[in-house]
């Protein structure tokens, strides 16, 4: 199977280059067929240019102005893409490389499976290097938005999901939010259209401040959910 992996990016300049080289290597050595999408959200930064300047096979630079969310590039990428797995994750690789493989091999033995979401909960050591106090915000954060939103995954907001090729373009075809709460939109999409999602373990390799505000961020986030399960519900 061909993967594509896509980075949405926003002012990443101190990080971007050194993300590429890495995801590229690891890439080429594992799959003979591949594609890598760094999709930039508007960035100030030249962000798109250090991409651009390192020259490496299978990479694609796509981008839009001004800036519009993570969710938007997500979902421009998403149906940009061309591999048979469509996969997105950060441009930190905050879950590292290997998960990539995982999921494709994870794809190719089950063909039940139109969805993987990665989760920190799954394994003992999904949160290793967290603060007490950091871990204690993403689980609670998690259970509250899992139980407005009647979800029953363990870690709805894990920045790695991979869709099969079809299933990425039956769901961000439909899909119009550009914010964070773009993770929420889709699943509740794909429960609509009775995709099958499966949960893959992964734990943080490259940890960095965050800037989540647990408070403000998680009421924002519950209004977005009211708001979208009203409009997915509608269709």
């Amino acid at each position: 199977m061909k993967p594509s992996v896509i980075i949405p990016m926003y002012n990443e300049s101190k990080i971007i280059a050194q993300s590429a080289k890495t995801l590229s290597e690891y890439m080429c050595s594992n799959f003979e067929e591949y594609e890598i999408i760094f999709f930039d959200d508007g960035s100030r930064d030249n962000s798109m240019r250090i991409v651009e300047s390192l020259q490496l096979a299978n990479v694609r630079v796509l981008g839009h102005t001004p800036n519009r969310g993570k969710g938007s590039a997500v979902r421009e990428a998403m149906l940009s893409a061309s591999g048979d797995v469509k996969i997105f994750t950060d441009a930190d690789l905050a879950y590292g490389t290997d998960v990539i493989k995982k999921a494709v091999d994870l794809m190719a033995s089950s063909e039940k499976t139109d969805i993987i979401i990665g989760s920190r909960n799954l394994g003992d050591d999904g949160y290793e290097g967290y603060t007490f106090k950091r871990k204690l915000m993403s689980k609670v954060y998690i259970k509250i938005l899992c139980f407005v939103g009647g979800f029953k995954l363990s870690d709805s907001q894990c920045g790695f999901k991979a869709f099969r090729a079809q299933t990425a373009t039956d769901i961000f075809s439909e899909c119009s939010v550009d914010g964070f709460a773009f993770d929420f939109e889709a699943i509740l999409i794909a429960n609509k259209k009775n995709k099958n999602i499966t949960e893959m373990p992964v734990k943080i390799i490259n940890h960095r401040e965050s800037s989540v505000r647990p408070i403000s961020d998680a009421l924002k986030m519950l209004k977005d959910l009211r708001r979208i399960k009203k409009n997915v519900n509608s269709r």
